[in-house]
């Protein structure tokens, strides 16, 4: 692929959804499921999504498709009918917005009190957008992270894409983070998490990560990075403008006495069949890094064990470690996305 045929990155929001309709051929009906849910849940997606992954041909039931648009059953009943008669009546934003905003909150947005518990402080000064949880294991937000390339509809950290600022859980301060690690000598792994970290650029990526190899710093083992970027915009690592300067970094790392780990979300086996996927996960292996390969079971998406299976084996054939199976956490839109037991 040459410089002038770059795949151009472009995400789709609520507000493309008409467009959205008209390129894909998505029903009325489900357009205004569409629009009723995604006021109230985030809703995101790209070309790569729409073109590489999703099988038009079986929407609704695609489970790509599951993954990425919001679908009606992810509210509760009655929310779903005031959502939806609000769409219908074209109601002013304003109703629409606070109608949306009441639903939030009944959603769990922040369970476990993640917001308040496992905050580090360092002399005093709590680090925001950090968390402590495990002894040998701190978690950083990068502010400039906050987002993804495409919308997970499980996604328990639903609440950093709403809009609400009370709700947001991110860092920009990398200098208190280093000072509290330097303490902590028993921090043996910094996970960098989101949103994506792989929505930033290799430069600002750096600026985050150069830090944390320093003298002093000498007890971390392991840089690791959550993304969902192999699987929804695998360009990233391949053709992308600064795709070679991320990978400079990942050698780095290794080069500097680090483990680069990169913990890749896949969801279904179809994420793991592109070219473009496969590519970019040989380039990141080229570097040193490992990929380590986690995802949560859900419903409507990989909640049988022959997903799983088939999976798991493209993922050790390709060089991945699956690393770890999660359940839906208790917010958001969980009894939609929770798996009934005993799984098909």
């Amino acid at each position: 692929m040459t410089r002038f045929d770059q795949p151009r990155y472009r995400p789709y929001g609520r507000k493309h959804l008409d467009k959205l309709r008209q390129l894909e051929g998505i029903s009325r009906d489900q357009l205004i499921a569409l629009k009723a849910v995604s006021a109230v849940l985030p809703f995101r997606v790209n070309d790569y999504v729409l073109d590489e992954l999703i099988d038009w041909e079986d929407i609704p039931a695609d489970p790509i498709y599951q993954l990425t648009f919001p679908q009606a059953g992810m509210l509760e009943r009655s929310d779903f009918l005031r959502m939806q008669d609000l769409v219908v009546s074209e109601a002013p934003d304003g109703e629409l917005t606070a109608a949306a905003r009441a639903i939030r909150m009944r959603m769990n947005p922040h369970p476990a009190g993640q917001l308040q518990l496992n905050v580090p402080a360092v002399d005093g000064e709590s680090l925001s957008g950090c968390q402590h949880k495990y002894r040998e294991t701190v978690l950083y937000f990068p502010s400039q992270g906050q987002t993804c390339h495409a919308f997970c509809t499980y996604c328990f950290r639903w609440p950093q894409f709403v809009g609400i600022d009370k709700l947001k859980f991110a860092s920009s301060d990398v200098d208190l983070l280093v000072e509290y690690l330097r303490r902590h000598t028993e921090v043996t792994d910094v996970l960098f998490t989101g949103g994506d970290p792989m929505i930033m650029s290799s430069k600002v990526l750096r600026r985050l990560i150069e830090p944390l190899l320093g003298r002093g710093l000498e007890h971390l083992h392991s840089i690791r990075i959550g993304s969902k970027a192999l699987a929804y915009w695998p360009y990233r690592f391949t053709t992308d403008p600064d795709a070679d300067d991320l990978l400079w970094l990942f050698e780095e790392v290794g080069s500097r006495g680090r483990q680069l780990a990169f913990m890749a979300h896949f969801s279904h086996p179809r994420e793991l069949g592109t070219g473009e996927a496969r590519r970019a996960m040989q380039r990141i292996r080229n570097t040193g890094a490992s990929i380590r390969t986690q995802s949560p079971l859900i419903r409507h998406v990989n909640d049988g064990p022959a997903i799983w299976a088939s999976m798991w084996r493209e993922q050790v054939r390709l060089g991945a470690v699956p690393y770890y199976m999660f359940v839906a956490r208790d917010t958001g839109p969980r009894q939609y996305s929770r798996c009934r037991w005993p799984v098909r």
